[in-house]
């Protein structure tokens, strides 16, 4: 080799150690950061995670400790030279004092572009926007989804409706296994039609029906990388860009018929306010994508979630046909006002949500300012997982948390007990925006099935297996078939 050439490797040997040490330190924070597991340079600890089960891989190998400090840290790379602290938080104080109480936790996080940001939503939203963009779309969304039906009679009538056809569609399986999947994410998504585009969308749509078959689940720690690595991502991104293209169609439809007296939806709403600072065409596409995504994927997937619980158990089950019976009974549909008549069932859907753990990892805050846990920093920046799990599966709270018991929302005399480690919508001034409307969901959609169907497992209630199945970020129920008899 040419003593010039050999110069060149060594120099740049040189500049990459240093870049490295520059790293090194920078992610170390000179002792100062919470006790974790030791993170390389560049790579921080991506070598040490299995992304395929990353929640229950993190409990394994004891990052989260759930009884010791008020956090840990889990150093990640997200880019060449560009390290980045995460922080996975455990304990109920901790998610109540910095989520709830104080405001340094007000932040979104950019890790990893979530959602593939830079493929086919080019603006921000609700979810995704920071300071005061994110306090305008917020509070814009909880006044409109209330005005336009959350939280009122209206949305109550809207999901009834749609409880009848899907009753009906359940009806014509005659009895025979299907998979419950496709009907309950039809069902919840046109909920979330009714109140955006102000209709509702038939079950025999495909093109429609595509969207939500193949959930946007757009989670990634490396978006570049993902753009030139072949495999069935693109298949997500694609169908991405398919529903934004579809719902600007729909948001251009608004356009042409606006009557600015008379909003009939969500949209029009948002029509109305465009001409104030963050309300534009792109926001609105951005901020429509993602109550789609967000309240279609996880409520279904609850629901889903709690027919396969119920199979599983059938004296839980039979004794929410008793409470049905007993307090509505089978001339009229079922309402939110029976709910506090309710309280088995209640607890059964509390159960549910706390049992499957849906998000454990919740989506990514960032901390607005330097905050000192104890005598440890958590530096301005900082990217912080609200473990959720870990107030879920609290032991002391929910004794042996890991078994499915719907007395851990009762009481000694039968009636429902609340509990402040319910947190499946996360927690603080980032809660889901659509915890409401998910709650109302989950009663009435469930309560009319129960009220009308008896479920009947394909296989052996003792076989079967519901047990979470954990992709990336979120858990699931493994696929299965069920029957439903008319009662």
């Amino acid at each position: 080799m040419e003593p010039l050439g050999i110069t060149t490797v060594l120099l740049v040997i040189c500049v990459s150690c240093l870049l490295f040490l520059s790293a090194w330190r920078k992610m170390s924070g000179s002792g100062k950061l919470p006790p974790g597991p030791v993170a390389f340079p560049i790579i921080g600890n991506t070598l040490q995670l299995h992304a395929k089960n990353l929640p229950q891989h993190i409990d394994e190998v004891k990052v989260l400790s759930w009884y010791q400090l008020l956090g840990c840290r889990w150093t990640l790379s997200r880019a060449w030279l560009k390290p980045r602290l995460v922080a996975i938080p455990h304990q109920l104080k901790f998610l109540t004092d910095y989520f709830t109480k104080q405001s340094i936790l007000d932040a979104r996080s950019e890790v990893g572009h979530l959602w593939h940001a830079s493929q086919f939503l080019r603006a921000r939203g609700i979810v995704f926007s920071n300071g005061e963009r994110w306090k305008k779309l917020r509070r814009f969304a909880l006044t409109n989804l209330r005005n336009f039906g959350m939280g009122k009679k209206s949305i109550e009538a809207r999901i009834q409706e749609e409880t009848h056809f899907l009753v009906e569609r359940l009806r014509n399986t005659h009895g025979q296994p299907f998979d419950p999947t496709l009907f309950l994410t039809h069902a919840v998504s046109n909920v979330i039609c009714s109140i955006i585009f102000g209709d509702r969308f038939d079950y025999e749509d495909k093109k429609f029906m595509c969207f939500f078959f193949h959930p946007l689940q757009l989670y990634n720690f490396f978006p570049t990388l993902m753009d030139y690595i072949p495999g069935p991502h693109h298949k997500l991104f694609k169908n991405a860009q398919e529903f934004r293209r579809f719902v600007l169609e729909r948001v251009n439809m608004h356009k042409e018929s606006l009557d600015p007296s008379c909003p009939r939806d969500f949209i029009d709403a948002f029509f109305i306010k465009m001409e104030e600072v963050y309300f534009n065409v792109g926001s609105l596409v951005r901020s429509t994508v993602e109550l789609f995504v967000a309240g279609t994927g996880t409520t279904s997937i609850t629901m889903k979630f709690g027919l396969l619980i119920l199979l599983k158990y059938p004296e839980i089950e039979e004794k929410v046909y008793e409470e049905i019976d007993l307090v509505i009974g089978r001339s009229r549909s079922p309402c939110m006002a029976d709910r506090s008549q309710m309280p088995y069932t209640d607890a059964v859907i509390h159960e549910i949500q706390r049992y499957i753990n849906l998000v454990p990892l919740g989506l990514p805050h960032a901390v607005t300012r330097d905050v000192y846990l104890k005598q440890y920093l958590i530096p301005k920046g900082t990217t912080i997982f609200p473990a959720l799990k870990s107030v879920l599966y609290d032991r002391r709270e929910f004794p042996n948390p890991e078994q499915f018991n719907p007395g851990h929302f009762l009481d000694e005399n039968g009636a429902f007990k609340k509990s402040d480690f319910f947190m499946p919508f996360s927690a603080g001034k980032r809660i889901c925006v659509g915890e409401g409307l998910a709650r109302m969901e989950l009663f009435l959609v469930l309560t009319t099935i129960l009220q009308n169907f008896t479920l009947k497992s394909v296989i052996d209630p003792k076989d079967i297996d519901i047990t979470p199945e954990s992709s990336f970020v979120s858990n699931a129920p493994k696929s299965f078939l069920l029957c439903v008899l008319p009662r």
